[in-house]
């Protein structure tokens, strides 16, 4: 939640300062509206490319860092197979 916080105020600051440069009114002008949307549906999406970029590529990092520290891989702070459920002793 926090990283999306930080990414929603930095493109709402981003396009702000692109978009609006008349603080005389209340309301929007047609131009600085449109430029707005413009700008966030630019970067809604570039963040949606990197993000799926990032979940392409977090597999294969995952499995490099276990072959690495011979480890299995998945995810961190799960354990890599559950333990055997407890039965019955065989003798």
């Amino acid at each position: 939640l926090r990283d999306f916080l930080l990414v929603y105020n930095r493109m709402t600051e981003l396009c702000f300062r692109h978009c609006v440069c008349n603080l005389n009114y209340r309301l929007l002008t047609g131009r600085e509206e449109s430029c707005l949307d413009s700008c966030a549906a630019r970067l809604v999406r570039a963040n949606h490319r990197l993000m799926g970029a990032y979940v392409g590529l977090v597999p294969a990092l995952l499995q490099r860092r276990a072959a690495e520290h011979g480890a299995p891989a998945g995810p961190p702070g799960l354990p890599a197979s559950p333990d055997p459920a407890p039965g019955p002793a065989e003798s």
